[in-house]
């Protein structure tokens, strides 16, 4: 099955959409418009604030900067298509868009699965070895994290995107989705793809253990830790630098679960396209809120820029009533 079978199938598909036939498309447009503005504006704030803010200038915030810069990518791949679907009467993707989207949610995928089992190693050695944090968190190491998840994550899209794209597919092009996810284009295929379906779930799961088993180990470490801590304050402060990074894994993963290691009895097309809108739609946007939110130092640092717009708008006025 090899250029042959890529050129047979090179014909469009087409998107059934997140619901087949909503009764208000535009309040749905509204809301999922309204999500995607939100998510845009949080992540690219999350990656400003960590630039210019020196505070801010730490290999956990590093890690942070690239899971936005993944959730930013991330949410890109699907929603404007899918926003386009909600206003137009032609719901159709390129055979060569498809494998795009299906590459580039694989890659962003399995790029924040590494990434967050290595920032649970950052907050592991902050909590547990605090005096050699900034010996063994180097900016070499960081940069190695950050390319290893980027490159980690590639291998999955590089693998599994042209085996998909290249069984044959039956004459209804109808994907039942919002986008072109794996499970849901390979329904369309004339051929048993059991038995790559069974690969494939095998290579879902060993990147799921991989990143688990370094969360797992890290936060019982930390959990010992914290438990052996006499200060109360201390205790709060491992807490805090570590249940908003619990937060997003538990979300992360629990959607994934579902999708790659549950068995197809489990599964509906209904529930795997609710499923994949949690983790593509609003995932990508609860993660920077909830880091915000729940970390003071990024709310202390948008406070600080937020007054020195303030400030250069004020002396800008001040200026402008002088010269009248």
């Amino acid at each position: 099955m090899g250029m042959e079978g890529l050129l047979q199938n090179s014909t469009n598909f087409v998107l059934i959409g997140l619901i087949t036939h909503p009764a208000f498309p535009g309040l749905l447009f509204a809301i999922v418009f309204s999500i995607f503005v939100v998510a845009i504006t949080a992540n690219v704030v999350m990656i400003l604030l960590i630039h210019v803010d020196s505070r801010l200038h730490t290999p956990m915030y590093f890690l942070l900067g690239q899971l936005s810069i993944m959730d930013t990518i991330y949410i890109c791949i699907t929603v404007p298509k899918m926003l386009q679907d909600l206003l137009s009467k032609d719901k159709t993707i390129s055979f060569l868009g498809c494998a795009l989207q299906i590459f580039l949610y694989l890659t962003l995928m399995g790029g924040e699965f590494f990434l967050l089992g290595l920032m649970a190693y950052d907050r592991y050695v902050a909590v547990c070895d605090p005096l050699r944090y900034p010996l063994l968190m180097n900016r070499r190491l960081c940069l190695f994290m950050a390319l290893g998840s980027w490159v980690g994550g590639s291998l999955d899209g590089f693998m599994l995107t042209p085996v998909t794209m290249s069984f044959p597919f039956c004459s209804s092009r109808e994907i039942d989705h919002f986008f072109c996810e794996i499970p849901a284009v390979l329904r369309l295929s004339c051929t048993d793809t059991s038995l790559y379906e069974t690969l494939m779930y095998g290579c879902c799961v060993l990147m799921l253990l991989l990143p688990l088993s370094v969360i797992s180990v890290s936060y019982t470490r930390i959990l010992l830790t914290v438990h052996r801590m006499n200060s109360a304050e201390g205790r709060r402060k491992a807490f805090a630098t570590c249940s908003s990074h619990v937060t997003v894994v538990s979300m992360f993963y629990g959607a994934d679960f579902y999708t790659n290691v549950l068995p197809h009895s489990y599964h509906t097309p209904e529930k795997d396209k609710v499923v994949s809108a949690f983790y593509t739609i609003l995932t990508p946007m609860l993660n920077p809120l909830i880091y915000s939110l729940r970390n003071q130092e990024v709310a202390a640092a948008l406070r600080k820029v937020l007054g020195r717009c303030g400030s250069s708008q004020s002396i800008r006025v001040a200026t402008v009533t002088r010269k009248d």
